[in-house]
């Protein structure tokens, strides 16, 4: 397979498309993101990047909580506006239904399947954005989207975020921790 050089990117192909929740002065916020992954299996932690610049940081900073809310595939125009628009021009409180949980700061969508409560553990400076790391404090999970009590990607339909378009998750090609077991040595 021949390679071409594309110079220094921060690419990764697919992120999950998030709705990062917080609260600035009293006022619920909702902010697209997509650069978030896990951060630590115990004590279980996230992370997001965000902008310094974004009005979503001052949540975050004002009140050392947020939440990652994963919105279905039937949330895109809404999710994608979240992201369009900043909460210092435009009050997006509306554009999601929000409920509290254990965290009283942390803004949940309830339209959206997941919701990942998290209470600041530490923000990295990484130059144009800040890396906020979260412990979870809880996630909440609707019931319809749950098999065995753990949230089920095909009935989340979750918004995947890759080359500029958000896309669906396709069909499953095998099972992790396992696949790698019918590996063969060449």
């Amino acid at each position: 397979m021949e390679k071409i050089t594309i110079g220094p990117m921060p690419y990764m192909s697919v992120m999950p498309a998030l709705l990062v929740g917080v609260n600035v002065k009293g006022k619920e916020n909702y902010m697209t993101a997509a650069w978030s992954t896990v951060a630590c299996m115990a004590p279980p932690m996230v992370c997001v990047a965000i902008n310094k610049t974004r009005y979503t940081a001052k949540g975050i900073e004002e009140n050392k909580t947020f939440s990652l809310n994963i919105p279905s595939a039937k949330y895109v125009v809404e999710t994608d506006h979240c992201g369009l628009v900043s909460g210092a021009q435009e009050d997006k409180s509306g554009v999601f239904k929000t409920f509290y949980g254990r965290l009283k700061t942390a803004p949940l969508a309830e339209e959206c399947p997941v919701n990942i409560e998290c209470k600041l553990f530490k923000s990295v400076d990484c130059g144009s954005h800040l890396l906020y790391i979260g412990e979870v404090m809880e996630i909440h999970v609707d019931k319809a989207c749950a098999n065995d009590g753990k949230p089920d990607t095909e009935r989340l339909d979750p918004i995947v975020y890759a080359q500029a378009a958000y896309w669906q998750v396709g069909k499953p090609i095998d099972k992790a921790f396992s696949a790698g077991k019918k590996y063969q040595k060449k």
